[in-house]
């Protein structure tokens, strides 16, 4: 149930998390600080801990618990964020989904297609929202360049180019368990060109290398691609990546048209730059995710929220997370086959 405050002037979402690594964290931060229109009731973690839950009841959260089930059960949450290992979203979202509990997900649902096709089955019983955590489509850079695609300020899209690039590779461990770069790093992107074009992709096609760290390779796994993808609405789109940018963390964008360009670059700590005889001199991009996106986490978790107060659709629903997955294995596909991969092959 959703509870009034001020004379019923507003309406506040209660909200449990599951998962409390780092993304669940920035979540808990995010709400306890920018949201208003939201309280978090309890955060769930089967490794909970006593430094977690001091943190946790510093933030304002009231309940921690080792059992997520707990949030599932609690009549008095509206909503719960899935922040959990990923092979945990589906069966998740499931559970949430069927106790009728509106659901904000961590990307990606699933690496399987068919456990995401139960989430889509289970919301045709239980129509809840469902919103998937894709979190650069708020990022004001990008924000904007999908903005003047939209508005017909560049014409037709014709060519659309991503590049992003990590500061450091990821541990090989790490890489193991991850799903690869297209399913974990990547999708990311194959969700931005989608949100860029306006439309799915039809077609992807992989050149791609372990340059940067052997380990990786041996994890069986690449750390440098390049992707092409053609879309339904005719667009050609690039996607160039690296597991290691020594600069920073590299989140470029690019739209060309038929009546022009937009373009969005890094954002950086400043935009001084020092000329001297030296030469000339910039800040380097922000060193990661969590100092580059920190406002975008907390602006869709702010939408998530507002739909569910205004009853209204999810910015990004359950579609939007089958798509990417859908174009991450069609790119791992056309790796190992060494040819383009139509989307319609891996829809399954």
């Amino acid at each position: 149930m959703l509870h009034k405050q001020k004379g019923d002037q507003k309406i506040m979402v209660t909200v449990g998390i599951i998962g409390a690594g780092r993304i669940g964290r920035v979540h808990v931060e995010s709400i306890c600080t920018k949201v208003g229109n939201a309280k978090i009731k309890a955060l769930a973690d089967p490794f909970m801990n006593e430094e977690t839950d001091l943190w946790a009841k510093k933030m304002g959260v009231e309940i921690t618990t080792k059992d997520y089930k707990e949030i599932l059960a609690d009549p008095e949450i509206d909503a719960v964020l899935i922040c959990s290992s990923t092979d945990t979203h589906s069966p998740i979202s499931v559970e949430a989904i069927q106790a009728g509990k509106h659901v904000f997900c961590e990307k990606p649902i699933d690496h399987d297609v068919a456990k995401i096709k139960e989430v889509i089955d289970a919301l045709a019983k239980n129509p809840v929202k469902y919103q998937v955590g894709f979190n650069r489509r708020f990022d004001h850079n990008f924000e904007a360049v999908r903005d003047a695609v939209a508005a017909g300020k560049i014409g037709d899209t014709h060519i659309i180019k991503i590049t992003s690039r990590d500061p450091e590779p990821p541990c090989a461990d790490y890489v193991k368990v991850s799903g690869g770069m297209f399913l974990d790093m990547t999708i990311h992107d194959f969700d931005m060109v989608r949100f860029l074009a306006g439309c799915n992709a039809a077609e992807v096609y992989v050149e791609a290398a372990v340059l940067v760290d052997p380990a990786i390779g041996e994890a069986g796994d690449v750390d440098t691609a390049v992707i092409t993808l053609k879309m339904e609405n005719g667009a050609i789109a690039v996607i160039d990546n690296s597991r290691q940018a020594v600069y920073g963390y590299d989140q470029r964008a690019e739209v060309f048209g038929s009546k022009g360009m937009v373009a969005t670059g890094n954002d950086t700590a400043s935009a001084a730059v020092i000329s001297n005889v030296d030469g000339v001199t910039g800040e380097k991009p922000l060193h990661f995710f969590l100092e580059r996106y920190m406002d975008a986490y907390a602006k869709e978790i702010k939408c998530f929220i507002e739909a569910i107060e205004n009853d209204t659709e999810t910015p990004l629903g359950v579609d939007d997370g089958l798509q990417p997955v859908l174009m991450g294995l069609a790119a791992k596909k056309s790796l190992e086959e060494h040819r383009p991969v139509k989307i319609a092959e891996v829809a399954v």
